[in-house]
């Protein structure tokens, strides 16, 4: 992959993360440019210039449009970074343009409707590390802009509705973004706004992953008629990398129920997505919710001070009524449909740390020993610890009903907590209301397994690094489920099944395993060959292109 250079020898790939700049591949800036710059008159304005790479593609664009043009064409540039600022003004002038680059962060800027066109690669800086005055002014931007963002925000969404402010009307935004854009619930405000205030959206997708640098998938936003919308619908189109930007299709239109919603079913076969529709409306299918309450595992501060196998038990001599029975760390031992105390103790013989420890009040002899031991070493002044009354005592939550596993390469999994061992923050709880507890424990593990909510898994959760498929309590909450009338109406042959089930999910066989569940719910009258087809297909092509993209970054 081809960057540009002309970079400062004292800004490392530390700094320039720590502001969200990754340079951006040429095959890229020069598509965005074409799409985005229609007149050899237009103003163009590019928000976080950097080492103007849009900028120089702008130029050329301009001169292309207007290639007897005597006067260098104008462009103009905000840059935080002084010597990304005097590059980007020499770059632009080596060029043939000249450059009109304000050194400045870009949210201390006034909007001045005056662009045809603002084009760029927003910085991408996790919510985490966008702090400060800079975090404060960026809420303050996107408050002009009539929006709102959580404290979970990352700094390119305000980037993206401060930018609009500066279109004329009729203006067209072409930013390269975080694939966040279509999933994540802060960026809620930032689809609506686009669906708003733009006539014509447009998200250009990748298979591949263009900035591994970046370790985050990204889309290519094209939104044109500033003031013009609200949009009717959504343009997708798809490629495999920045170099097939050249033969892009035309795509396809898209209608999502809700702007503000996700996204991601713009990614999925319509007929898969009029399917799960038209089962949610039968009372089939539901949410996980209706089932119960899904919400995170305790924080101890310190995993490794915390659990304990038992042969640590066994050296600390610590009492039994001083240690609580723990789902051990991680969830590769959440792929089955139950954890039960057999299988616990087996996995505690093997090593694993299947006990929380929680001292009396007083200690033992030995926890106080283990107690002086942690406070020795320091473990009571992670911030978990020292923020609690009492730092070796970690806030419990009670054994749920079912366990949900949160980070995922192939679906989530629940799995039925028969243990009632108590789970840490490495996978969800599920707390099932008591109207559907027995059915819910017993039955909703094999019932999860089955096409519809594979795919909807795809839907609700998001991509992370790796082609991990990650789903949080809110969006569990809403992850298609088969209804308790649902799963109550074909209990029999639910029971039937479930040892199979079993079976194969230890031999790691999980689509055999879907497919027999398929035939209970699905397949016997419910849907028909052709649509289950549509749902296996839509399912396997987001979990390829997760996949894909992972693959492209290593």
């Amino acid at each position: 992959m081809t960057f540009v250079t002309h970079r400062d020898p004292i800004d490392t790939p530390v700094l320039r993360k720590e502001r969200g700049a990754f340079f951006t591949p040429p095959a890229i800036t020069r598509f965005i440019s074409h799409w985005a710059i229609r007149e050899p008159e237009e103003r163009v304005l590019e928000p976080a210039a950097g080492d103007a790479a849009f900028l120089v593609s702008a130029v050329d664009r301009l001169r292309e449009l207007a290639p007897r043009r005597r006067s260098c064409p104008m462009v103009h540039g905000v840059e935080i970074h002084a010597h990304s600022a005097d590059v980007a003004r020499k770059r632009v002038s080596d060029a043939g343009g000249k450059a009109d680059i304000l050194l400045s962060d870009f949210f201390a800027v006034t909007p001045d409707p005056a662009f045809n066109a603002v084009i760029g690669n927003p910085p991408y800086i996790r919510y985490q590390d966008f702090t400060g005055e800079a975090r404060a002014r960026a809420r303050e931007a996107a408050i002009r802009g009539g929006i709102s963002l959580t404290g979970l925000a990352s700094s390119w969404a305000a980037f993206t509705v401060h930018s609009a402010l500066f279109l004329k009307k009729g203006g067209r935004l072409a930013f390269v973004l975080p694939a966040e854009l279509l999933s994540v619930n802060y960026a809620a405000p930032v689809r609506k706004f686009l669906f708003s205030r733009f006539r014509d959206v447009q998200l250009v997708l990748f298979d591949e992953q263009v900035f591994p640098e970046a370790e985050a998938d990204v889309v290519l936003l094209l939104a044109d008629g500033y003031l013009e919308g609200p949009a009717d619908f959504a343009t997708i189109r798809q490629t495999k990398n920045a170099a097939t930007l050249d033969t892009l299709g035309p795509g396809l239109s898209w209608t999502p129920a809700d702007p503000a919603g996700k996204w991601t079913s713009s990614l999925v076969d319509i007929d898969a997505v009029h399917l799960l529709h038209a089962l949610s409306t039968a009372g089939l299918y539901t949410n996980l919710e209706t089932w119960g309450d899904t919400t995170l595992g305790m924080v101890t501060g310190n995993n490794k001070y915390f659990t304990l196998s038992p042969q640590r038990v066994a050296e600390l001599g610590l009492r039994p009524d001083e240690l609580l029975s723990l789902s051990p760390p991680g969830s590769s031992h959440l792929r089955g449909l139950s954890l039960s105390s057999a299988q616990l103790k087996k996995l505690g013989e093997e090593g694993n740390a299947i006990h929380l420890f929680y001292p009396n009040d007083p200690p033992s002899k030995a926890a106080a020993a283990y107690i002086a031991d942690g406070h020795r070493t320091g473990v009571d002044t992670a911030y978990k610890c020292r923020v609690r009354k009492t730092w070796y005592r970690v806030p419990l939550v009670s054994p749920a009903d079912l366990l949900l596993t949160c980070m995922n390469a192939d679906t989530p999994r629940i799995t039925e907590n028969a243990a009632k061992a108590r789970h840490l923050n490495s996978v969800h709880g599920v707390y099932l209301d008591d109207a559907h507890r027995a059915l819910g424990r017993e039955l909703l593990p094999v019932a999860s397994l089955n096409s519809i909510t594979l795919l909807h898994a795809e839907m609700v959760g998001r991509a992370y690094g790796g082609g991990i498929l990650k789903i949080e309590p809110k969006e569990a909450d809403v992850w298609a489920m088969p209804s308790p009338t649902f799963v109550a109406s074909r209990a029999d042959e639910l029971r039937k099944i479930k040892r199979n089930v079993g079976k194969l999910l230890d031999k790691g066989r999980l689509l055999d395993a879907v497919k027999l569940v398929d035939e209970v719910l699905l397949v016997d009258g419910e849907v028909s060959a052709t649509q289950m087809a549509a749902v296996r297909n839509a399912r396997a092509e987001l979990a390829n292109r997760r996949n894909l993209r992972a693959a492209s970054g290593r």
